[in-house]
């Protein structure tokens, strides 16, 4: 277990503390500025940058549950170039010790290079974390993590471009998820993120028409809960023993007991997610709780 008040080397650089904002939870940090002091957080994983603006999906985007929570966002964002020139500068300016990680998506092989190349002169950013579980649209939308061939060339591809750390975030629906992620350590990812969301859906009666409707617009979605704890803890144990990389233990995370399920696992970073979106200070004390010793 990682001890307390000690700063966690990894990335190549120092985290003040592991206690990362998890991508898609906390826009690109001037968001929940004015209610989350971000500089006392480990570092923040900003919201999926594109090469192109996307809209999203339509609306209902999110939907409670009694055990947790849908979204189908879609991947919702302004595009590389607007990132480069307004988001990426704001979290210069206003952060002097958490770290920045920029979430990477796209739906060709090539999109996440150019991304990646793109943002790449940037000091600010510490890694890329790719999300490798976007629909790969010239292969009928097989999710990129889905096939290790295709996940090992679109990390190779972004290596080309870049010196900085590429962390993998997988799903935990992959098929032999450690040996997907050793195959994208050979392929140069430096780390991984684990877990994203489990796919799920839940259904509204009040249709008037008598006929169920899924209550997000997209009909379906990204399962977030307190159970996903168990499945990331799991996960982060199974590919860091196989591969001896860092990972950045994410899913289920209210507390600072559930920090340290993911630190036991190995774990050198944890992020919380859906916990902010309850209670938007749970990483900011989650923070302070580490850096106490709790």
């Amino acid at each position: 277990m990682t001890t307390a008040t000690q700063p966690i080397s990894v990335f190549d650089t120092t985290f003040q503390n592991p206690i990362v904002l998890a991508a898609g939870t906390a826009g690109f940090g001037r968001e929940v500025s004015g209610v989350v002091d971000l500089d006392r957080l480990g570092g923040i994983v900003t919201k999926a940058v594109s090469p192109e603006p996307r809209a999203g999906n339509k609306a209902p985007r999110v939907a409670e549950f009694s055990g947790g929570m849908l979204n189908a966002v879609g991947l919702a964002n302004p595009g590389v170039e607007q990132v480069a020139a307004r988001e990426i500068p704001w979290l210069a300016e206003h952060l002097t010790r958490a770290r920045v990680l920029v979430n990477v998506v796209g739906f060709a092989l090539d999109d996440f290079a150019t991304v990646v190349k793109r943002l790449d002169s940037h000091q600010i950013i510490t890694a890329f974390e790719l999300n490798v579980s976007c629909p790969n649209t010239s292969r009928g939308n097989e999710e990129f993590s889905s096939d290790r061939t295709v996940l090992a060339d679109l990390i190779a591809r972004c290596r080309d471009v870049t010196a900085k750390p590429l962390v993998v975030k997988l799903p935990p629906t992959v098929s032999d998820l450690p040996g997907t992620a050793v195959a994208a350590a050979e392929a140069g990812a430096n780390g991984f993120s684990l877990v994203n969301t489990i796919p799920g859906t839940v259904f509204r009666f009040d249709t008037g028409s008598g006929i169920p409707e899924p209550r997000l617009g997209f009909g379906r979605g990204g399962v977030s809960c307190p159970a996903l704890l168990a499945v990331g803890v799991l996960a982060t144990r199974e590919v860091h023993e196989r591969t001896g990389l860092p990972v950045i233990g994410v899913g289920g995370v209210r507390s600072i007991e559930d920090v340290h399920q993911y630190l036991a696992a190995g774990a050198s970073l944890v992020g919380v997610g859906t916990a902010g979106f309850a209670a938007p200070r749970v990483p900011e004390r989650l923070a302070a709780e580490w850096s106490r010793g709790g």
